[in-house]
């Protein structure tokens, strides 16, 4: 996202600020971790990346619709311009992707200017999926175990190993099933982000969930965010929710609907 109008005075992402204060508490003991294992299962990213990718299969079988908002926020809290859309999200008998608008955009915002950047993120790294062909390009981190949602997960941290002029990529953490190695969560955010001399394109730090469909896999059901943006000329709170709702299988007569 960049500012509507752009300046030149030098800041510091908030979250950021606030990785770095909780790491400083987890120091001292005063905030709570994942449980620490010594040492990561065996080819665990391989187990992923196999898992997520018979996921992305199961997920090309089906349509769904996603419905965004963004609301960049004033400093009461309260929204003051907004950008809304809703696509229905169709994938051809060769599993091509494609994308139909429902109706028309709603658009408010005075102060944000959404790129070319933001609608490849909500398509490619919000809904994450760390296949086989997207696994050479991060280095992992185990980071122990944590029960997130009444699940056992392993904590599992990537990063891209370098990232190439154009590409869009995740930087975060998984929450993986131990039973399936199924992801069940993400945090993070979308990168680079991009800085001119005239002009800054920031990205927020977000979560997206994931719930059973069909069978065992998981398919995302919401990505949101609340983050402020420092540009130069200061910070811009923004909210961020994206819902993946009706997923519906080919072939199927009867909807799967979450998030309403």
């Amino acid at each position: 996202m960049q500012a509507a109008i752009q300046t030149r005075d030098s800041v510091v992402r908030n979250w950021r600020i606030c990785t770095i204060l909780a790491s400083a508490l987890a120091l001292s003991g005063l905030a709570a971790a994942p449980a620490r294992a010594d040492d990561a299962p065996p080819n665990l990213t391989r187990l992923i990346a196999a898992r997520e990718t018979e996921t992305a299969q199961a997920q090309s079988n089906y349509t769904y619709r996603q419905t965004v908002t963004l609301d960049e926020l004033n400093p009461q809290g309260l929204a003051s311009g907004t950008y809304r859309e809703v696509r229905d999200i169709i994938f051809s008998p060769e599993h091509e992707r494609t994308e139909q608008m429902v109706g028309k955009p709603f658009l408010t915002l005075s102060r944000l200017k959404l790129t070319d950047e933001d609608f490849r993120d909500m398509r490619e790294v919000q809904p994450f999926l760390l296949t086989t062909d997207q696994a050479f390009l991060y280095e992992t981190k185990f980071r122990g175990e944590e029960n997130m949602d009444g699940v056992d997960c392993f904590v599992v941290q990537i990063r891209p190993r370098q990232i190439l002029d154009g590409q869009r990529l995740f930087d975060g953490m998984l929450w993986v099933s131990k039973q399936d190695y199924s992801v069940i969560r993400s945090e993070g955010q979308a990168v680079p982000e991009i800085h001119t001399l005239k002009t800054e394109n920031l990205f927020p730090h977000f979560t997206t969930l994931r719930q059973k469909v069909e069978g065992d896999f998981w398919f995302p059901v919401m990505t949101y965010a609340d983050d402020t943006l420092y540009f130069r000329g200061g910070g811009q709170r923004i909210r961020l929710r994206i819902r993946y709702t009706e997923y519906h299988r080919f072939g199927a007569d009867s909807k799967i609907t979450y998030g309403k």
